[in-house]
């Protein structure tokens, strides 16, 4: 049996992490580092580092004159994200994929090693998130289509709260490795049809797990 010793700063995440998901903490409550020091018994710095690395998650935000307060998590916003990211991206990888060189394959490879590399290291959510959009945007570069490129990244950024509470919280990790890897098959062999499709139910089968996550902790603190 192997015992797992945890710093105080990941006890302070998993109990913070754990009260945000499950609607204790609600989106926009503040977080003072003073008052959670007092309340979990230790100093702020672990405050401060578990709030930093929950930004990191996109559960947390910090705000000029606010401090750190608790996102807001809404299934309707993941809805509208996702089916966009799944329209724009697919278009993006058709016109992609046929002109991707084997230089850019060798690299989305590259890439997807470091993504399995990645998995259960510290902060592994804000390394994973990078990684996982590098490996995509690798995917897409052949488009030679910055605006759209550009359209991408901003979807990317408003949905990357949710992307990484999949891949922690609500299964993604184990799926999005062998659908990576899929993808990256059919890129190999130049077929346009099956990638994009992989890709759609990829983005697609994110947001139906995020939002049954997030109705259910609805559901939960009803």
């Amino acid at each position: 049996m192997t015992i797992v010793y945890k710093t105080r700063t990941q006890l302070v995440v998993e109990t913070l992490r754990e009260k945000i998901l499950s609607g204790e903490i609600k989106a926009g409550d503040p977080l003072r580092q003073a008052a959670l020091a007092d309340e979990l018994n230790v100093s702020r710095i672990p405050v401060r580092e578990a709030l930093l690395q929950l930004e990191a998650e996109g559960l947390v935000s910090f705000e000029p004159h606010k401090g750190a307060t608790a996102t807001e998590l809404n299934a309707d916003q993941v809805d509208e994200l996702f089916e966009l990211r799944a329209m724009i991206e697919c278009n993006l990888l058709a016109a992609s994929l046929p002109h991707l060189t084997e230089a850019k394959i060798a690299e989305a490879t590259d890439i997807l090693n470091n993504l399995d590399k990645a998995l259960g290291k510290e902060n592994a959510a804000n390394t994973w998130s990078e990684l996982n959009s590098n490996y995509h945007n690798c995917l897409y570069s052949a488009a030679n289509r910055p605006q759209t490129q550009d359209l991408v990244n901003t979807l990317n950024k408003n949905a990357d709260r949710y992307i990484r509470m999949h891949l922690l919280w609500a299964g993604g990790i184990s799926k999005a490795g062998p659908e990576h890897n899929q993808l990256l098959e059919c890129c190999k062999n130049g077929d346009v049809e099956k990638g994009v499709e992989i890709l759609r139910q990829h983005i697609l089968g994110s947001r139906d797990e995020i939002k049954s996550f997030l109705e259910q902790r609805e559901a939960n603190n009803s």
